[in-house]
């Protein structure tokens, strides 16, 4: 079976990058999705954070599903490029980590979804010709 799945994707054309969208159709020259927010886990810590003022490390962790390493290197990552906020305190004696979403991040995530969005509009209209 391994061996049929191997020979369908040797026959299988390469995929082309897209780069961007102008006028309906893929072009070289419009600007790449963002790729630090592409990740699917930057992502989501970006959305959930646009949609409430703030969560803290395990409440994203939760939301995430994911453990606390891979939270914490992304989370950073966003942190600095200046799009999440981090404020670290002690609550009861124990630590507490809590995210906000900067403005650059609002703004980034919005740049994010419209490019997606044009994408979407874009493939939508060739699948409809």
């Amino acid at each position: 079976m391994a061996e049929a799945a191997r020979r369908r994707a040797d026959r299988a054309p390469a995929p082309r990058p897209l780069r961007g969208v102008r006028g309906g159709a893929a072009h070289e020259h419009a600007p790449a999705l963002d790729a630090l927010i592409h990740h699917r886990l930057r992502l989501g810590i970006l959305s959930a954070l646009a949609a409430t003022d703030s969560l803290t490390f395990n409440e994203l962790k939760s939301i995430l599903k994911t453990t606390d390493g891979n939270l914490s290197v992304h989370a950073r990552k966003l942190e600095e490029a200046a799009y999440v906020t981090c404020a670290k305190r002690f609550e009861e004696r124990r630590p507490r980590t809590e995210y906000r979403l900067a403005s650059a991040g609002r703004q980034a995530l919005q740049r994010y979804l419209a490019h997606m969005e044009a994408l979407i509009r874009a493939t939508r209209a060739t699948l409809g010709r």
